[in-house]
């Protein structure tokens, strides 16, 4: 039987709170949606709400880590709906 570390219970927490903000934030996007704002002007509240937040927590070089971590993943293409196999 596999007994779990505490680094794995730790992962699986994190993951948790991850989608639970997820979901938040999906909440809030389709609200937004709802009340007729357009999905730029969500995109950008929401962004620099979050960068600035976590600016504040964790500071400005972290910022500027968590917005170089993002924009690579924005190349890699992890947020297109559709990805095309070359």
């Amino acid at each position: 039987m596999h007994q779990r570390t505490v680094a794995d219970v730790e992962a699986m927490i994190r993951e948790e709170k991850r989608l639970e903000a997820i979901e938040s934030h999906a909440e809030a996007w389709a609200e937004g949606e709802a009340a007729g704002i357009d999905p730029d002007i969500i995109a950008e509240a929401a962004l620099a709400t979050a960068l600035g937040e976590f600016a504040r927590a964790e500071g400005e070089h972290a910022g500027l880590a968590l917005i170089d971590r993002m924009r690579d993943r924005v190349l890699s293409g992890e947020f297109t709906r559709r990805r095309h196999l070359n």
